[in-house]
């Protein structure tokens, strides 16, 4: 394996200085701020949340290797607080670890950071970077939400594996007709509504439903329910009670079961962060899915991360694919 990149600290800061927009921006406080070997160092990534800074390794560093990037980190960055977490490329490997191991509740560097509040697109979010790998928002999806946030006006939406409902913000914020979370996990769900009321947003507890998706998908459909736009933002891997998902292999499965009811007209938003699935082949996929579905889909779009910070090595695809198709 190789090690980490000389000349560490210049590298740290030439990132930070790519993303001169997004620092400048007063909408936005949370950001890539260093996107792994598109920003010269190889297998770690950043994300800034306002002054607190969430390193992520994608390989074993040796301590000396930790301790040389936070020390870069704090460097070339002087956040107030550095958060580390360890990433298993392969999620199974979750399962063994234990969990401090991966994503320790303290913080690597500067002072011990709770729960704060990021903005993104003007819209607030709770931040708690010591609880687990994901620390409450994704945010690679910042363009595909500021899309949904201008298309929402007067539409119903359902939002699919929820997290912590920030889809749901922001469709609300783009005056939603209603929007309907839903997620495995009470507890996020729970995080979706204080982010609702932190925007002065009103929660309807029946609004946010804890469960299988796919097992609501077809009690929604059984009942005739629709929306005008169903968003199905998966992790690559999951497992439930009930169901065991991997986006490479049932993607078409989700698809099907929540074209099943998107509303005549209406649109699915289709989201996959798998690295190693090709773009052309989730997009059939999808369509796929659609067609399984007995309905008719037509690609009206494709979406994906903000090249300023999150910028693709030559040659490669982004991980992220948001694929919208409308249904007739």
């Amino acid at each position: 394996m190789s090690a980490l990149p000389p000349r560490l600290v210049d590298l740290l800061r030439a990132s930070r200085a790519r993303r001169g927009p997004l620092l400048s921006d007063p909408a936005t406080s949370a950001f890539r701020l260093l996107n792994g070997a598109a920003d010269g160092v190889p297998d770690v990534t950043a994300d800034l949340f306002g002054d607190v800074v969430v390193v992520s390794l994608y390989r074993d560093l040796t301590d000396a290797e930790e301790t040389a990037l936070l020390d870069a980190a704090v460097s070339a960055w002087t956040p107030r607080s550095v958060y580390l977490k360890r990433r298993p490329r392969e999620a199974r490997v979750l399962a063994n670890v234990a969990k401090d191991a991966l994503a320790p509740e303290s913080a690597a560097r500067g002072e011990p950071v709770e729960d704060f509040v990021a903005k993104e697109n003007g819209l607030s979010f709770h931040i708690r970077p010591g609880q687990g790998l994901s620390v409450g928002l994704y945010l690679d999806m910042r363009d595909t939400r500021a899309w949904l946030q201008a298309q929402a006006s007067g539409l119903t939406v359902l939002n699919l594996f929820a997290y912590t409902c920030a889809f749901g913000v922001a469709a609300t914020a783009g005056g939603a007709k209603r929007v309907l979370n839903m997620d495995a996990s009470r507890r996020v769900l729970e995080w979706g509504e204080e982010n609702a009321r932190l925007n002065g947003q009103s929660v309807d507890r029946y609004d946010y439903v804890a469960g299988d998706v796919f097992d609501w998908l077809g009690r929604l459909a059984k009942k005739g329910e629709s929306f005008d736009v169903v968003v199905a933002d998966p992790p690559s891997f999951s497992t439930t009670k009930t169901t065991r998902f991997s986006a490479a292999r049932d993607y078409a499965r989700l698809a099907e079961a929540a074209a099943r009811v998107v509303a005549p007209g209406g649109r699915l938003v289709a989201c996959c962060n798998l690295a190693g699935l090709p773009s052309r082949r989730f997009e059939a996929m999808v369509l796929e899915g659609v067609t399984r579905a007995a309905r008719n889909g037509k690609a009206v779009g494709s979406l994906g991360p903000s090249g300023l910070d999150f910028p693709t090595p030559p040659g490669e695809e982004p991980a992220l694919k948001v694929h919208v198709v409308q249904l007739r």
